[in-house]
């Protein structure tokens, strides 16, 4: 490709740095990240509740640990699917 010829994804080439493109993605899927911390603080949770679990067994611990944070994971993807239908199609003008 010669240095005269433009870019098939200009828009890939602009954002250089990771951090960047994670700020962009966040924008585009506000609800990417709060699933991502959900999961990431029940799973934190469960971890520390490991400990103090009396007399339940562990895969059952484990079990109720993996739902939750599944739980919250699909209600963020939930949420995320509901907002952009809200945004595409009730407030976006008709064309």
């Amino acid at each position: 490709m010669s240095p005269s010829q433009e870019s098939v994804y200009p828009e890939y080439e602009t954002d250089s740095s990771q951090t960047s493109k994670l700020i962009r993605k966040f924008k585009e899927t506000p609800f990417v990240p709060i699933g991502m911390a959900g999961f990431a603080a029940v799973v934190g949770y469960g971890l520390y509740r490991l400990k103090h679990r009396g007399e339940m067994k562990m895969s059952l611990h484990l079990i109720h640990m993996r739902v939750a944070a599944q739980g919250f994971v699909v209600g963020a993807i939930t949420c995320g699917v509901l907002y952009s239908m809200f945004r595409d199609y009730v407030v976006k003008p008709k064309e």
